[in-house]
């Protein structure tokens, strides 16, 4: 089964209950590639713990988004060093992309698989090369960093 037609479902739910909550006039949902996401001039764009998983994942975003405009990335809360990844979180997050986020990226095209164990650095030099030249976490938890990254 392709992935469009396995997110049909989905799709069909999101759009029925944007259609109960009186937003149907103002909410979208679509199924799309990175490479064939339609969507441009967008201000925020959000990505919550997606980032990872992407084969090319600062080009859907640089499409997506309006040149002034606000990319908000929330991302697994990891660090560079393997070493420093040793915690139960870590751990958990460590074990869950190498068999999902890893591989997954990898299916895709672009040729990223950074998983969810990156770190700010990766990401930094990732979305650097993207041609982003704001980047700063604004904010963590125990189990995510959030970025604000701008061109």
């Amino acid at each position: 089964m392709g992935a469009r037609r396995a997110a049909a479902p989905i799709r069909k739910r999101r759009i029925k209950k944007a259609a109960e909550a009186g937003l149907a006039d103002r909410a979208d949902f679509q199924v799309a590639t990175v490479q064939g996401f339609p969507g441009t001039g967008y201000d925020p764009v959000t990505m919550f713990d997606r980032l990872h998983d992407m084969g090319d994942p600062p080009g859907a975003t640089r499409r997506a988004l309006a040149p002034d405009g606000t990319w908000l990335l929330v991302e697994p809360f990891a660090s560079g060093k393997v070493e420093e990844n040793f915690t139960p979180v870590g751990r958990l997050c460590d074990n869950g992309s190498t068999f999902l986020c890893v591989l997954n990226a990898l299916s895709r095209e672009g040729g990223y698989a950074l998983g969810a164990q990156a770190g700010p650095a990766a990401i930094r030099e990732l979305t650097t090369k993207a041609e982003f030249t704001h980047f700063r976490q604004v904010a963590q938890t125990a189990f995510d960093l959030v970025y604000e990254i701008r061109p």
